[in-house]
């Protein structure tokens, strides 16, 4: 694997690791270790198959962006559904990443003695990263590199403490209730969620199907084995009545679990993790919005273009995020939707037309009929599960 195929692994990685990761634990309590594992594994296994489809489509076609390949494949109606997904979810999560992000950075620079408004702290926040993003690919990917290495030796040597005092009988805990396995697909969904950042990658390496999904499949893979160590250890220290009860509070569980555990450090260490996931995730969302507007609003790929870009791309949620955060936190709550559309539907939809029209294909997924199937099964049981949960009709884990 060479370093640009193992910085774009890394890339999806990062961008799929957010800090929710560490709340995973408490948001899948009331499932159970079994269906919380079975979930993990299903929907990791979905989301590396959609990626393989919208590569087909995108190799099939010649055009690399989702917008594009909708409106030549399914027409005006698909690239008006494709870019309206695309626009909310990530503007919403760009939004929300400010948002996290500068409250994380005024709080580093208080305990280090500087203060600092909400404000201050969250133009300085995204100008940083921001500002990386807009200089391009090859220095976010190797910001992404240092970052994703601390970030691994921080869960590395966090999961060497709590792994050896996991206990079995606490891994065979059951779902709590009726319905809660259907409610608990989409807040595990959107762990998965990468595939913004693929016309990002595809520009980056090139058309060669093979590293593609080798980028796309380990990329996805190294979330899923954190996501299912983490989930193990931390489930197997407290058990599923200790998680309940911490009230879904992260300091609390972080809490918990560092008086259980011989490292001082072990809190400031998880902040950094979080701060670190954070960061990661935002540049990978942002590098996606990034090229995506570029191609949309056909801005040069110069100083000066790149400049516009970037505050096309920035600003809005910016400003969102300062003057109004409750819209796009309410946003947020319609992020599986929009992502199950972007990440299943869309590519199951692609894929079908795109075999329908041509004869011969540089690249097929894997599966054939049944499993573009029983993806687009799965992405409208997402969307059905969320919208009930959205009106009350299933419970929220």
């Amino acid at each position: 694997m060479n370093t640009k195929t193992l910085g774009a692994t890394l890339l999806i990685a990062g961008t799929t690791i957010g800090a929710g990761m560490l709340a995973l634990p408490l948001a899948s309590s009331s499932l159970g270790g079994p269906a919380t594992l079975a979930l993990m594994l299903g929907l990791w296994a979905l989301m590396a198959f959609t990626a393989m489809l919208q590569v087909e489509a995108s190799l099939t076609t010649g055009k690399w962006y989702l917008h594009q390949l909708a409106d030549q494949l399914l027409g005006p109606w698909g690239k008006g559904v494709a870019s309206f997904c695309i626009l909310m979810l990530f503007y919403s999560l760009a939004s929300a990443y400010i948002s996290g992000g500068s409250s994380l950075l005024a709080q580093a620079l208080a305990d280090a003695g500087m203060h600092l408004g909400q404000e201050q702290a969250a133009w300085i926040f995204t100008l940083l990263f921001g500002g990386m993003v807009c200089v391009g690919t090859r220095q976010v990917d190797y910001l992404n590199r240092l970052m994703f290495a601390v970030k691994l030796l921080i869960m590395v040597a966090v999961l060497a403490l709590l792994l050896p005092r996991a206990e079995g009988q606490h891994l065979l805990s059951l779902p709590l209730g009726q319905g809660l396995l259907l409610a608990g697909l989409p807040v595990i969904f959107t762990s998965f969620g990468f595939h913004g950042s693929i016309p990002s990658v595809m520009l980056y390496l090139g058309d060669c199907p093979k590293r593609l999904r080798r980028v796309f499949v380990w990329g996805s893979a190294l979330p899923l084995i954190l996501y299912v160590l983490w989930q193990v250890a931390i489930l197997g220290l407290l058990g599923q009545q200790s998680l309940i009860q911490s009230g879904g509070a992260l300091d609390s569980l972080l809490a918990s679990v560092g008086k259980l555990v011989n490292w001082p450090a072990f809190n400031q260490a998880m902040h950094l993790f979080a701060d670190l996931a954070l960061a990661t995730s935002f540049l990978g969302v942002t590098l996606g919005l990034f090229d995506f507007m570029a191609k949309v609003t056909r801005r040069k790929d110069n100083a000066g273009g790149r400049l516009q870009t970037g505050l096309i791309t920035f600003v809005p949620p910016l400003l969102f995020a300062l003057y109004f955060p409750q819209g796009f936190i309410m946003a947020l709550g319609y992020a599986a939707i929009a992502l199950a559309i972007l990440a299943v539907l869309l590519p199951v939809a692609l894929v079908w037309q795109s075999r329908k029209q041509a004869e011969a294909h540089h690249y097929r997924a894997p599966g054939g009929v049944v499993a573009l199937g029983l993806a687009g099964a799965m992405g409208v049981l997402i969307v059905g599960v969320q919208v009930s949960v959205s009106l009350g009709l299933l419970p929220a884990l």
